[in-house]
């Protein structure tokens, strides 16, 4: 492939960095990691410069050269002086962008975490790995397993391909154990929204880290304004300046990159919105959001107040009875509630996809009191059955009104609006931001790291649109016409894992 100029100079910069890590990309060779070779850097560019393109590409390279690329799904057995790659997001949603785009990535809990097969399906596991023969299982048949290996050979996903095989989670994952080994090569997504913190857990795991991420973003909570990245010496960063996907002249991201301008007020902003919707329909400026689209992507918010009203306006709009949850209203996890004696759930459950963050589509009631059956978007195996503590903040109330209350366990708010803070890292299809609260950032004239708070806002919303944005211009809802389903839910669960928290 052509690489830009700034591509290639990261490209070549990473290149020497793991060369000096005893992994030479230019002749295809390796030697066994040694000590006292961390080191992390960081290439940095705003939404379409190429970053994940040239992360795919390092990968694939890595991956040519016989580099173990850890999953997260499954780990074989440690092969000596083999060198290992893992790549992670913050969250899976993330994750799953990466994953879409036939990038092996993971979440980052998930690769503290590493699942424990059944002795007799872990032959199988091992043979799709290449690390075996192929296995004799009993209840299974060659042609079962020629389709689990026809899977595995385009998908990579070790539970995927037994759950083509005809195997349910449960048959083969007997659990879940911290990570006791460190790591080597490790790229990051999305770094964006690491802490300070967290890099330094990964610096822990990893040796050698290449962080990539986007500086126009919103810095995480508690960060006061700054990204993990920044703190990095100037020679340690890349910066990739070129706008790849411009070259598909698309209108979403020249909005984005408009933002730039410190001349530019948030009205000459909306006239250049109105003048790409009235060019190209990949840009839609709307009064209403629209109620049916909340269900599988959330509105993009400011204020916490908006997301209160407009979850109550979606719950309204579908008759959504105040005691109880429709099969189909979306959810975000706010945590795991339980005590640290129950260490083992809470692994179980953060393994399965349920961290702070995670989106989540309600499927019905469990059969405990307290229990919901949920699809966690993003997920490899995303149906999982858990107790639930579902809380639905009311307009006005200090008290949530609580329709899932187990003692312990997931914890979730409703996910039909969500603040532009916790949708980075995410990206949808399509995304309606609701402009009445970028506007009162506007007004408020808040900074954040020399660079307004709004265009921060602005910038973070539009760019979590694939395909089409709605910009929505004022408080009002247009009702669905149709009533919620999860039939578009159905065809994505192969696999099926039941992880209940204690009682």
């Amino acid at each position: 492939m052509m690489f830009s100029d700034d591509q290639a100079v990261a490209y070549d910069a990473i290149t020497e960095a793991l060369k000096s890590a005893g992994v030479d990309l230019v002749n295809g060779t390796t030697l066994p990691q040694s000590a006292g070779s961390d080191q992390v850097m960081a290439v940095l560019g705003k939404a379409g410069s190429g970053k994940t393109l040239l992360l795919a590409h390092l990968a694939e390279a890595l991956q040519q050269m016989d580099v173990d690329i850890i999953s997260g799904d499954y780990e074989g057995k440690k092969r000596k002086d083999r060198r290992t790659l893992a790549i992670l997001a913050p969250t899976n949603k993330a994750a799953s962008v990466l994953r879409n785009q036939g990038v092996a990535a993971t979440t980052i809990h998930r690769i503290l975490y590493t699942p424990m097969y059944d002795p007799e399906y872990e032959k199988i596991a091992e043979w799709l790995a290449g690390n075996g023969d192929k296995p004799e299982i009993e209840g299974l048949s060659d042609i079962a397993l020629m389709r689990a290996a026809e899977f595995y050979k385009s998908n990579k996903s070790i539970p995927g391909a037994l759950a083509i095989a005809g195997l349910r989670g449960s048959d083969f994952i007997i659990g879940w154990k911290r990570r006791d080994d460190p790591l080597d090569i490790g790229f990051i997504d999305e770094s964006s929204m690491l802490d300070d913190r967290q890099l330094d857990d990964l610096k822990e795991i990893f040796s050698t880290l290449v962080l990539f991420g986007d500086p126009a973003q919103l810095a995480p909570f508690g960060q006061s304004g700054s990204m993990a990245f920044d703190k990095l010496p100037e020679p340690r960063k890349q910066v990739l300046n070129r706008v790849h996907r411009q070259e598909q002249d698309n209108p979403i991201l020249d909005l984005a990159h408009a933002l730039s301008d410190d001349s530019l007020t948030f009205e000459s902003f909306e006239r250049m919105i109105e003048q790409a919707a009235a060019r190209d329909d990949r840009v839609v400026v709307t009064p209403r959001v629209q109620a049916s689209a909340m269900a599988r992507a959330p509105v993009l918010v400011w204020r916490n107040a908006t997301r209160i009203r407009l979850i109550h306006a979606f719950r309204n709009a579908y008759g959504a009875p105040a005691e109880m949850l429709l099969a189909g209203e979306p959810l975000i996890c706010d945590g795991i509630e339980l005590p640290m004696k129950h260490r083992k759930k809470r692994v179980d459950l953060e393994a399965r996809g349920l961290i702070k963050g995670a989106q989540v589509v309600f499927l019905g009631t469990g059969r405990k009191p307290g229990f919901s059956r949920l699809h966690v978007l993003g997920a490899p195996d995303p149906q999982v059955s858990a107790a639930t503590i579902i809380k639905i903040e009311m307009p006005g109330e200090e008290e949530p009104f609580i329709p899932s209350a187990a003692r312990m366990g997931a914890a979730f708010v409703h996910g039909a609006a969500c603040t532009i803070h916790k949708a980075q890292g995410s990206q949808w299809a399509e995304v309606q931001v609701f402009a009445p609260d970028i506007y009162a950032a506007s007004r408020a004239g808040r900074m954040e790291a020399g660079i307004a708070l709004w265009k921060r806002l602005a910038y973070v919303a539009i760019t979590r649109a694939q395909t089409r944005l709605f910009w929505v211009t004022r408080y009002m809802l247009a009702k669905p016409t149709e009533p919620l389903t999860i039939d578009d839910l159905r065809t994505q669960t192969p696999a099926k894992l039941t992880l209940e928290a204690p009682e």
